[in-house]
């Protein structure tokens, strides 16, 4: 059977890739692959034979025999997989690219002289007929066609569709256009830092032609899912015999092996989403990130940095000037804040907080306590961000409204093990797992870490800080939306999943990352409607800090935070705002930060609500959902005033 048939019958028995890909992609990468095979057959010799002798077969080609008997055995590199959404919609898939080459005549009897005329005379031709000047030195001219004379010379690579349409009917003897498949990134650069990018494992060779050496340079990933499954999605070569006779003549060529396909990888991401996101960013944050996960079964729907970059930038290769202006952008597109940035949290620590100090009964949901303009902490003054004296509030009131002294005094009397233990229960201070390289794993300081960084235990200065998410917290916006799904599903903490599985080519499962509940947080209900209320209100209410984040079709429960993070007087605002929707039946826990410039003063209510706004806006467009109507925290009559906590020294 000839490869032509061969590769036409593997396109005919392929399966769609997942149950909602189209197998259109499929056939036509195969189909790219069959006419790049024939693309590099030799001219046309006499009489070829259907096969070599097995005299023939058994030589080993080297330098000294490359005018005699002789069979290559080449790989034929396969079509990589794709990388999907979790719908189906292609990310990640192969186009077809035509490589312009000369072919030389066998056998290879041209004089150093005669190579480079006959060279030359093409590649004169070849830029004449698409308007290029090419720059290729005697040398290179020469080094191939002594060591490797009988696979096609390149001159160029990845003809535009203009410059192929221009010269497929026009091309002279000895020259071809030699189809090959790339990568392509169909989106842009949505996903872009998710999915990565590949890359040429090597130049193209130019040494002595070896046996099982690639048709083509083949491709590997570099970042991203690219680079985590490169082995899934690289599949296995295929193998191309060519036999010459002992004048050099070709006697015989045949596809022995056809190539099998990568296996395809399916994400959990939403692609319609993960645009949303990526949209609203670009409008509303020079720098920033968004996560937006299915709090039912830790699913992630959405991960998104801002600015990002298109990885098509890097197919087939990327320019040394590109590469430069990307890593040295002082935005850094390289970098996917998302799960590889931490930042302070600010006051959305406030809800880990409220949940520590209600699970220990430090306070009670009715308990009171005064949310002044300041209050003492040893030698240091903490002040609230608001320089009005509030008055009495309860949880929900203090969570409502934000109030940083309330905080301090509940944070303070509830101790630091408990709101440590609260913060590494709801996944801060861990990394969520997700398989992509670099997940930052963001800190929750505890007395360990205090001492190695600051020689001395936790202090009550320290639980002030860390009680309105400053000091030496950090944590990555996959962590917060990670932990707004806990709360948002009652305490079920799931294995946060980015891939869903892993397909061969005729959709056979390989590998399945199931959903995974890791424990349960055991959160009291009474808890969890203290809570819930009191980040509802925060959307919703009166004295609520992100009334930007307000639909009018669905009620959005979360929580707005601001903290500064950077060098003493380089300081930077990391804004953020987290929660879930629809607030009585969640189907979406989210985290939003926003980073502002040095010395620019912005708000999470201002900043990085909007943009969770501008989101599913467009999800619920259209639908009309009632308001869950939520009972308020009363107020009760017995009132904790604030007094002045003295700074006690637990060092060794």
């Amino acid at each position: 059977m000839s490869f032509t048939l061969i590769f036409e019958n593997l396109r005919c028995n392929g399966r769609a890739a997942t149950a909602k890909v189209s197998n259109l992609w499929i056939g036509f990468s195969v189909c790219a692959l069959a006419t790049a095979i024939q693309a590099q057959t030799l001219m046309p010799t006499p009489a070829p034979s259907p096969s070599g002798s097995p005299e023939e077969e058994t030589i080993v080609p080297t330098f000294e025999t490359q005018k005699l008997a002789r069979t290559f055995m080449l790989d034929v590199p396969a079509p990589r997989g794709q990388i999907t959404d979790r719908n189906g919609v292609p990310l990640a898939q192969n186009r077809l690219s035509y490589n312009l080459v000369i072919t030389f005549p066998t056998p290879l009897n041209f004089s150093d002289a005669q190579a480079l005329s006959y060279t030359r005379e093409k590649i004169d031709e070849a830029g004449k007929l698409i308007g290029r000047r090419f720059r290729i030195s005697d040398e290179a001219i020469l080094r191939h066609y002594r060591n490797r004379g009988i696979m096609p010379f390149e001159i160029a690579p990845n003809l535009t569709p203009q410059e192929y349409e221009g010269i497929r009917d026009k091309l002279p003897p000895g020259m071809m256009v030699r189809p090959v498949y790339v990568r392509i990134y169909p989106n842009g650069k949505i996903a872009g830092q998710i999915v990565g990018y590949t890359g040429k494992t090597g130049r193209n060779p130019d040494g002595i032609v070896d046996n099982h050496e690639t048709i083509w340079p083949q491709t590997e990933g570099r970042e991203g899912l690219e680079q985590t499954f490169n082995d899934m999605l690289t599949g296995k070569n295929g193998e191309y015999k060519l036999t010459f006779d002992k004048d050099g003549r070709k006697t015989s060529e045949k596809l022995v092996t056809a190539p099998e396909p990568g296996y395809n990888v399916v994400t959990t991401l939403d692609l319609r989403l993960q645009g949303l996101a990526e949209k609203a960013l670009a409008a509303k944050a020079k720098r920033g990130a968004m996560v937006i996960i299915d709090p039912n079964n830790g699913d992630v729907l959405a991960l998104a940095s801002w600015p990002t970059y298109d990885p098509n930038a890097f197919v087939p290769s990327i320019s040394a000037d590109q590469l430069k202006a990307l890593q040295s952008d002082p935005d850094i597109p390289l970098l996917p804040r998302a799960y590889r940035s931490s930042y302070p949290p600010g006051s959305t620590f406030k809800v880990a907080v409220g949940i520590a100090a209600l699970e220990t009964h430090a306070v009670y949901p009715d308990d009171q306590y005064q949310c002044v303009p300041a209050i003492q902490v040893g030698n240091v003054t903490f002040h609230n961000w608001k320089k009005s004296d509030r008055g009495a509030l309860n949880f929900v009131q203090a969570l409502t409204e934000s109030c940083d002294t309330w905080f301090y005094q509940v944070g303070i009397r509830t101790g630091s093990e408990p709101i440590i233990d609260w913060a590494l229960k709801l996944g801060f201070g861990a990394k969520c797992g997700i398989p992509l390289r670099g997940e930052a794993e963001g800190r929750i300081p505890n007395d360990e870490f205090m001492k190695a960084t600051h020689g001395r235990k936790i202090l009550n200065g320290d639980i002030a800080n860390m009680s309105i998410g400053q000091g030496d917290i950090q944590v990555t916006p996959l962590q917060m939306a990670q932990s707004m799904g806990v709360i948002a599903n009652g305490g079920t903490f799931y294995q946060t999943r980015l891939v869903q599985q892993v397909q061969t080519f005729d959709n056979q499962i390989v590998t399945a990352y199931q959903v995974r509940a890791k424990r349960n947080v055991d959160l009291s209900q009474n808890t969890l409607e203290q809570v819930r209320t009191g980040m509802i209100d925060v959307v919703n209410g009166g004295g609520g800090t992100a009334h930007q984040a307000s639909l009018e079709n669905v009620e959005v429960a979360g929580k707005t935070g601001t903290a500064q993070w950077g060098p003493k007087h380089k300081e930077r605002t990391a804004a953020w705002f987290a929660g879930f929707l629809p607030a009585d039946q969640p189907r979406y826990a989210f985290a939003a930060v926003y980073e502002g410039e040095v010395g620019s003063k912005v708000h999470g209510g201002s900043a990085a609500a909007p943009m969770i706004a501008d989101v599913f806006k467009d999800i619920y467009k259209g639908q009309m959902i009632a308001r869950r109507s939520h009972q308020r925290a009363q107020e009760q009559p017995e009132i904790r005033r604030a007094e002045p906590v003295e700074e006690q020294d637990e060092s060794d």
